[in-house]
C-alpha cells in the first residue's frame, strides 16, 4: 500500500474529510488531495503532523508495516470493524461511534 492509499485509508476510518485532515494540520485541501492520490509527496514537518493527526507513527504513513496485535483474533476484528466503518455513511458512522462509547462507558461502570 502506498502512502496516499494509507493516508486515504485512515481518513475514512475517522469519517472525515479531506478538508477536515487539511484544517487541522494546517494546509489547503487541494495539496492533501494530492498527497492521497499521490501527485505530491508531503514536506518531513507535515509527515509529522499527519502522523500525529491520525495517531500513527511515521513508518506507517509512508508504508511501513502495521503494528503488530498480540492478538491474532482481535486483529482481524479490528479489521472487519474498520471495514464496516468504512461501508457506512457518515450519519451510521457517528451512531455507531456513540453506541461503541456507551458500550464502554457502561463497562467501565460496572467495574467500578
Amino acid at each position: 500500500m502506498n502512502m496516499g492509499e494509507r493516508l486515504r485509508e485512515l481518513r475514512l476510518a475517522r469519517g472525515i474529510s479531506q478538508e477536515e485532515v487539511a484544517r487541522h494540520i494546517g494546509i489547503t485541501r487541494s495539496a492533501y488531495s494530492h498527497y492521497e492520490i499521490n501527485n505530491r509527496q508531503p514536506v518531513y514537518e507535515t509527515l509529522i503532523k499527519l502522523a500525529d493527526f491520525f495517531d500513527v507513527s511515521l513508518d506507517y504513513i509512508i508504508g511501513g508495516n502495521p503494528p503488530k496485535y498480540r492478538d491474532s483474533a482481535a486483529n482481524a476484528e479490528d479489521t472487519e470493524i474498520l471495514r464496516l466503518l468504512q461501508d457506512m455513511n457518515r450519519e451510521q458512522r457517528q451512531q455507531s461511534i456513540g453506541l461503541l462509547q456507551d458500550l464502554v462507558h457502561k463497562d467501565a461502570g460496572s467495574r467500578r
